[in-house]
Formats: structure tokens, sequence, C-alpha cells
């Protein structure tokens, strides 16, 4: 008649999605200046490869956070809907951690990061570009990274890429874990 279990699910989904994006938040931040802090001697290219594997490697928590609340909190049954929710809240979890990782780094470890990223790519487009296009392209790159090179927007840009990944990680997941009751 009266199913105190059925009462108690949402809190225990809360706690899931507390724990595992707890989890996901501290690798990211963890794993995000671990990337960067020992592959400042590597390419920007590597280091960026680095820094996705990072990312990757703190949203499986989604996949893990996912399993644990299907098979340790809902009986063995979750829909995709609900796999997707718990799915993207675990992720803006992990995208608060990288973004607060990234505004460490681009403030306190390494504040001179955009000019520096700027004058790597400014030298490896002008090696590989015809003069006039080279200036035609220094131009746009200059002014992108005044308009959006302060460590404000590179951390939201960085926490809005992880929710992106999340997305897709929590749609696969959800399209795994899905189980009907």
């Amino acid at each position: 008649m009266f199913n105190v279990y059925k009462l108690t699910k949402p809190r225990h989904m809360k706690n899931t999605i507390k724990t595992y994006g707890l989890y996901g938040l501290l690798t990211g931040i963890i794993c995000f200046l671990l990337a960067i802090l020992l592959t400042r001697s590597l390419s920007f290219t590597l280091q960026e490869i680095l820094g996705y594997a990072a990312m990757v490697a703190s949203l499986s928590f989604i996949f893990f956070g996912v399993k644990h609340y299907r098979d340790k909190e809902n009986d063995g049954a979750i829909s995709f809907g609900k796999a997707l929710i718990i799915g993207m809240l675990i992720a803006v979890f992990v995208g608060i951690g990288v973004g607060i990782a990234d505004y460490i780094y681009t403030t306190l470890i390494n504040p001179d990061f955009a000019t520096e990223y700027l004058e790597t790519s400014l030298n490896t487009m002008k090696a590989s570009m015809p003069s006039d296009e080279f200036e035609v392209k220094k131009t746009e790159l200059i002014q992108q990274m005044e308009a959006y090179g302060s460590p404000e927007f590179m951390a939201v840009l960085m926490s809005v890429t992880v929710l992106l990944i999340g997305f897709v990680i929590s749609l696969i997941s959800g399209l795994i874990l899905q189980r009907k009751s």
C-alpha cells in the first residue's frame, strides 16, 4: 500500500549525484592541473590532447554514478531520461572543477598563458601561410584574444566544453545502462 522506499529514492539520487559529482570535480581539478604542470615543456597541441584526456577521465564518473544509482539505489532499473539527468548533473560538478583549475592556472600558475598561446599560434601560422593570408589571420587572432583571452572567460569556456563532452558521455551512458524494471 504505502512504500517508504519509493519516497527515499530522490534523496538517493541526490546523494549519488553529489558523491560522484564531487569525485569528478576533484579528479577534474587534480588531473587538469597535473596535466598542465607536468606537460609545460610539451607543445600546446600535446597539452591540449592531455587536457581533453583529463576531462574524459573526470567525466567517467558519469558512467559510474549512473550505474551505481541503477544497481544500488533503484532496484537495477533506470530510464534513459533519468540516466541523462544524473549524468548531466555530475557533468556540472566536473565542469565547475575544470573551470576552477583553468582559472587557477591562468591567474596564479601561468598568468602569461594567453600571451604564450598567441605567440605560439602566430609563429605556427607564419610558418605555414602566405604572408598576406597570415596578416589577415594574425589580426583576427589578436582581436579574438583581446575579446576572449581573460582568465574568467577561458574558465567559463572550459566549463562549457566539459558540459558538452559530459552530455555526450551522459547520452552514451544512458543508452548503455538503461534498464526497465
